[in-house]
């Protein structure tokens, strides 16, 4: 399996809060050394690889996973929560997931 972490970084030359904020979960679980490959969706630079990777893949948002498995099959992840649970089997909050869905989603709403 082959791992690529897609992060992106916004017109005005920072990284965007989301990426900052997968990356720095990914550290404080000691899981980057999972992550084979790190490259940026720039969008300083349309054809950056990140940014070729998200057409390709249908992706709108950032950051996200590219996960090339052994038998030659390809799988985006948007969903950090995702990712953790069904490629590194890492347990998340039921909280952590929701509020993950509530983020990128922000016409949804508690009831």
């Amino acid at each position: 399996m082959n791992i690529t972490l897609v992060k992106k970084i916004k017109s005005d030359g920072n990284l965007c809060r989301k990426s900052a904020d997968v990356f720095e979960k990914l550290k404080q679980a000691n899981l980057v050394e999972k992550i084979d490959h790190i490259i940026f969706a720039d969008e300083r630079k349309k054809t950056s690889e990140g940014l070729s990777l998200a057409l390709q893949h249908g992706i709108k948002t950032a950051p996200f996973f590219i996960v090339n498995k052994e038998d030659g099959s390809t799988e985006a992840y948007t969903r950090y929560c995702n990712f953790l649970e069904e490629v590194l089997e890492e347990k998340t909050s039921e909280q952590e997931s929701v509020l993950e869905i509530l983020a990128q989603n922000p016409d949804l709403d508690f009831i």
